[in-house]
């Protein structure tokens, strides 16, 4: 095997070890049999770094419980379970994934976009991306496909290979594809390392095994580095995006938001990424192309 191809299959196996208790509940989903309540609560408290007596004492709660409840000496109530999760921070998905375990039925619900449910939450991203104008803004979803964006993000896909853009758009994939922004990203290595962090959290939050095959796919893509050196400018508070385009050099930073306190899991996975110009001259370029 090539020496980069054995890096990259060596950190991804180590991401994908450390995902066992979640990538257990996969696994039992995907041969339709129900994963133990107790396994895989130990593995989302194992993963916050809390041992039994820390989570009992946060869920107020008696050790000996919480004990029982992990062994499967003690069935917990599904007020328990959702109290746990909430101790936790579990995502909506994986809540309910804790619920079905324990015998109970889902609680939050998870509509496409499209549905008429989901009228005044796709009306008022409509609404943040037309306001953000003349600076790009993206909506992504849990595996970063990008479900909404404004006018202004044209100016970046002006710089990607059409076979990119085809749906289903992945900003990861067209971010650091070689055919995508990667060759037009001046401070690439500082650019990538950033959003494979990002990836590589999110693999071991979620064990989704979609997200695995694009953390391993962008891995194997020239040029990116799992473990770079110099981070970019120390003094900086912000990571900018430094893109070359035909208007010139452009300069620009960004930042996420996420619905507060979501019901529903297609909303609690979205992530809103808009970008801000970091300097005048960037922010002229995107004032005139507007």
């Amino acid at each position: 095997m090539e020496p980069a191809r054995a890096r990259v299959a060596a950190v991804t196996q180590q991401v994908i070890e450390t995902t066992m208790p979640l990538r257990y509940r996969a696994d039992m989903v995907q041969l339709g049999t129900r994963p133990a309540f107790g396994d895989l609560l130990r593995g989302w408290r194992q993963r916050r770094h809390l041992s039994q007596l820390q989570l009992a004492s946060e869920a107020q709660m008696s050790a000996r419980h919480l004990s029982f409840v992990e062994t499967g000496r003690a069935r917990p109530s599904r007020e328990l379970v959702l109290h746990l999760a909430e101790q936790l921070d579990v995502p909506l998905r994986e809540r309910n994934a804790l619920l079905l375990a324990a015998g109970f039925a889902p609680v939050f619900p998870e509509h496409d976009l499209d549905a008429p449910a989901m009228d005044q939450a796709r009306e008022a991203l409509g609404r943040l991306l037309e306001a953000h104008e003349p600076y790009p803004a993206m909506v992504v979803d849990r595996h970063w496909n990008l479900v909404l964006a404004n006018r202004a993000v044209g100016l970046m896909s002006e710089l990607i290979a059409p076979d990119l853009l085809a749906p289903p758009l992945n900003v990861g994939r067209v971010s650091l594809h070689p055919d995508g922004l990667a060759p037009h990203i001046v401070n690439f290595a500082e650019y990538a390392a950033h959003f494979v962090g990002r990836l590589r959290r999110q693999v071991e939050l979620t064990a989704d095994p979609i997200l695995i095959e694009l953390f391993e796919e962008v891995c194997s893509y020239p040029n990116v580095e799992l473990t770079p050196e110099g981070m970019g400018d120390e003094h900086g508070v912000v990571l900018p995006l430094r893109v070359r385009t035909p208007e010139g050099e452009l300069s620009m930073f960004t930042t996420i938001a996420t619905f507060g306190a979501p019901l529903d899991v297609t909303l609690s996975e979205l992530a809103i990424e808009a970008f801000y110009p970091a300097d005048e001259f960037t922010a002229d370029v995107l004032r005139r192309r507007a």
